[in-house]
């Protein structure tokens, strides 16, 4: 991988360095990795969201397998936690956090296919529960990535911030997919009910 746009020198203890050039550039890896680490945190708990409104979408599944769901994004987002950390000094903190971003696309598509369809076997909604995991894994680089760029004046503020950023999404995703998903529920319910040939009820007049 080039490297040409990689960080040579960085001294943010240096105030002069920091005034100059250290401050706008690393202020603008904090806008997007709170971001990153929103869309991150929304990713990985969607399941604990979902999870419970699938019986309502049609699908049979046990208060067991429900249970499931919602723990293997968690028990995935806190092992991928380990080699994220270890990503970005090895692939750039700027690089990890597109790629990592791009990466939430995965859980996100897997989730629209599998609960679209209540005959989806339980086995694929585990795995796409478990691609939920990725977003986890968001929170460990960026903060390391954050922690990289600020003084040590500044670093604790700026990591509230980042973290915030992950809290926020959390908020957002609980306050919007209750809605978002009992929406669907009632298009699956009302799909499946509609009647599928003539009408031969009795009109009164």
């Amino acid at each position: 991988m080039s490297r040409s746009h990689w960080i040579e020198q960085w001294d943010p203890e240096d105030e002069t360095f920091w005034a100059t050039i250290g401050q706008k550039v690393a202020r603008r890896n904090l806008v997007w990795s709170i971001f990153a680490e929103f869309l991150g945190f929304s990713v990985w708990l969607t399941w604990s969201v979902v999870a419970i409104r699938l019986n309502d979408a049609g699908f049979d599944l046990s208060s067991g397998q429900l249970f499931t769901l919602v723990a293997v994004p968690n028990l995935v987002g806190a092992t991928v936690r380990f080699p994220y950390t270890f990503a970005v000094p090895r692939f750039g903190g700027r690089n990890w956090t597109i790629v990592s971003a791009l990466l939430l696309l995965i859980p996100t598509t897997l989730l629209v296919i599998m609960v679209a369809n209540p005959s989806t076997p339980y086995w694929a909604l585990l795995a796409a529960a478990a691609t939920a995991g990725l977003g986890g894994g968001n929170f460990a680089s960026s903060m390391a990535n954050i922690s990289f760029f600020y003084p040590n004046a500044r670093k604790g503020l700026a990591l509230g911030l980042n973290a915030a950023g992950g809290n926020l999404g959390v908020a957002v995703l609980q306050l919007l997919a209750p809605f978002a998903v009992t929406a669907g529920a009632l298009a699956v319910v009302g799909g499946t009910r509609a009647p599928t040939g003539p009408c031969t009820c009795r009109t009164s007049g």
